[in-house]
């Protein structure tokens, strides 16, 4: 984590301890009840968008929640999203004859539904006066945030160079390109059937987010914020804006420089700086054990490390195979994958 982000998170650890006694544990529970059942949800619609792009396949929603649950545990204590990786392995082991570009393409869908409630959340959240203007992101302590605030000319060439290299690694990850994309469009074939989309990934999500809305309310109540529709609202605009940081865990620092800023005329400072430490403790805490259990009991995984390793393996020896090196590998997440009921 950058230093000068860590003013502002390790001033809300410091916070959140003194604090501690004064935290309402059953709000806190209900909070995190409340985000398990989010992510859950949330795993079922992404389920579905498999289910549109392999319908000739069987396989176990069971799984697909694993692997969902395991790589947001991951992504809440690794940066630059290494969860995803886990989670790219996990699942293209677990549908059978899926291919990576295809299990990869099909993260994309979920963006579409984020993207829409994202951006009403944000205008409202700048809506209220509190809310730092972009311009205004170099004045924050957190490094992320005031380093590409100040510096507009290298975020754009940031961007564009990202932009193009996501290009060129989806272009030269398959020597057979126009194979390579009809299996990246096929992870995205529910997006070509409008009301199914709707009816089984959109409003499934909704429901989700609704589940996530009222952790966040819970979460606020726990540690004297308040909870309100407003307070959830502005907490999650910041959400928004920190998980487009991948440099840290879960956007630590970011979060936290953002809130303090942001319930700076609701809160004590104190309070905010103990809610802003302490819900992404809980929510990370929560999300890793669930994860973890998830590869244990599911994948017979004893380990994160054994996750990544084994993907690793997998897809050298996958890309062995298509060079005609040795024959085609069979999915063995675990000990193995077996085919079972959608």
């Amino acid at each position: 984590m950058p230093i000068a982000d860590l003013s502002s998170f390790w001033n809300g650890v410091e916070s959140f301890f003194q604090s501690l006694a004064d935290v309402r544990w059953t709000a806190l529970l209900a909070g995190l009840a409340c985000f398990g059942t989010y992510l859950t949800l949330r795993s079922r619609a992404y389920f579905n968008v498999l289910r549109a792009a392999y319908p000739g396949e069987r396989f176990q929603w069971r799984r697909i929640w694993g692997a969902y649950v395991a790589a947001y545990g991951f992504n809440n204590v690794v940066p630059a999203r290494g969860g995803d990786v886990m989670k790219l392995f996990l699942v293209k082991t677990s549908v059978p004859n899926s291919t990576y570009p295809a299990v990869a393409s099909s993260f994309l869908v979920e963006a579409v539904f984020d993207a829409t409630i994202a951006i009403p959340v944000l205008a409202f959240a700048f809506t209220q006066g509190v809310f730092p203007k972009p311009p205004d992101f170099s004045d924050l302590k957190a490094f992320d945030l005031s380093f590409l605030a100040a510096h507009p000319k290298f975020t754009l060439f940031l961007i564009t160079a990202l932009a193009i290299l996501a290009l060129v690694l989806f272009a030269v990850l398959s020597r057979r390109v126009k194979a390579f994309w009809a299996r990246v469009k096929q992870g995205v074939t529910i997006l070509f059937d409008r009301r199914r989309y709707v009816r089984e990934v959109w409003l499934v999500q909704f429901c989700g987010w609704l589940f996530r809305f009222a952790a966040f309310w819970f979460l606020l109540d726990a540690f004297g914020v308040g909870g309100s529709v407003r307070n959830v609202a502005l907490v999650l605009g910041v959400n928004a804006i920190a998980s487009l940081m991948p440099f840290t865990p879960g956007g630590a620092g970011v979060q936290q420089a953002l809130l303090i800023k942001v319930f700076a005329g609701t809160a004590t400072g104190a309070t905010v700086a103990a809610y802003s430490v302490g819900q992404q403790i809980a929510i990370a805490a929560f999300s890793l054990a669930l994860g973890f259990a998830a590869i244990l009991l599911i994948f017979r995984f004893r380990s994160f490390k054994a996750v990544i390793e084994a993907g690793r393996a997998h897809r050298a020896a996958e890309e062995r195979a298509e060079r005609g090196e040795e024959p085609p590998v069979r999915p063995t997440p675990g000990r193995r994958a077996p085919r079972a009921r959608a």
